[in-house]
C-alpha cells in the first residue's frame, strides 16, 4: 500500500514496486488522479489525515487483498516559508494554521497509517515492511521550519517503530530523498533556488523519482535493513 500513490513519487514508487512483483494499492484523496491509474494497481479514495478513511481504507484493502505486507508512507505537502517575514505586505510570522496543516499531511498521517497497518499486522502475526518517505530538510532546511519539523518527526517515528516492532517480524525504514524533480518540488521552490540546490549538489542535478523508487525497493527487499534512514540526495548533505 502506497499513500499518495496516484501521482508523482507516490506513482513511481507504487509502478516500481508492481514491476517487482508487488499487487499495489494506493491510497489518495485525487480522485481524478485515482482514475488514471495503470492497470493493475488499484486505487482508494481516502484522506489520510482523517483516522476514520484510514481505518475504513485499510479494513477493504484487508478484506480484498487479505492485508498489508509492505506500506509506503508517502504522502505529504512540501511547504516553504521562513519563520519570519517582513518583506511581504501581509508581513510577520510564520502562519499557525499552515504549520499544523503541514505537520498533519507528513507527519500525522504517517503515524495513523503506519499504526493501523501496525495493529493489523500484529494482530494477523503477519511479518511486514513500513517504509516512512522522509526527506534531508529533516536536517534543518531554511525557510522550511514546518516541513523539517515534520520530515524529523518522521524519522524519529521510524527508529521507535524499528525498535518496537522488530521484535515481531516488522521492519520499518525510512528513505530521506534531496531534491526530486517532481511537480510538488517545482510548486515548492522558485527556479532560482532549485538551480542553487543544483548547484550545491555534487552530482550537479536533481534527483530523479525512479531513484527513489528504487531506494525503497533496496529497503523493502532487505531483510536486515531496520531503523535505517537512508539519504538519497546526491551528497547534497556530505
Amino acid at each position: 500500500m502506497v499513500t499518495g500513490g496516484a501521482a508523482g513519487l507516490g506513482l513511481a514508487i507504487a509502478s516500481h514496486l508492481q514491476s517487482r512483483g508487488a499487487r499495489v494499492h494506493v491510497l489518495d484523496k485525487d480522485a481524478d488522479a485515482l482514475g488514471r491509474l495503470p492497470a493493475g494497481i488499484s486505487g482508494q479514495p481516502a484522506d489520510v489525515t482523517q483516522p476514520e478513511q484510514v481505518r475504513a481504507a485499510v479494513a477493504a484493502i484487508g478484506e480484498s487483498a487479505g492485508g498489508v505486507d509492505i506500506l509506503v508512507n508517502n504522502a505529504g505537502w512540501i511547504h516553504s516559508e521562513p519563520l519570519v517575514n517582513l518583506l511581504e505586505s501581509s508581513g510577520g510570522s510564520h502562519d499557525p494554521d499552515r504549520f499544523r496543516r503541514c505537520l498533519e499531511a507528513n507527519l500525522v498521517s504517517a503515524f495513523l497509517v503506519g499504526s493501523v497497518v501496525a495493529e493489523q499486522m500484529v494482530r494477523k502475526r503477519k511479518k511486514g515492511v513500513i517504509i516512512n518517505v522522509s526527506s534531508v530538510s529533516a536536517e534543518g532546511n531554511p525557510g522550511q521550519t514546518a516541513y523539517a519539523a515534520a520530515k524529523a518527526g518522521v524519522n524519529a517515528m521510524t527508529v521507535v517503530w524499528a525498535k518496537e516492532l522488530g521484535r515481531m517480524g516488522i521492519r520499518c525504514n525510512a528513505v530521506a530523498p534531496g531534491f526530486i524533480n517532481t511537480e510538488s518540488t517545482r510548486k515548492a521552490l522558485a527556479p532560482a533556488a532549485l538551480e542553487r540546490l543544483r548547484d550545491l549538489c555534487p552530482l550537479r542535478r536533481l534527483g530523479e523519482p525512479s531513484e527513489v523508487a528504487h531506494a525503497v525497493a533496496l529497503l523493502v527487499e532487505n531483510d536486515f535493513a531496520n531503523g535505517a534512514i537512508l539519504p538519497l540526495d546526491g551528497g547534497l548533505t556530505i
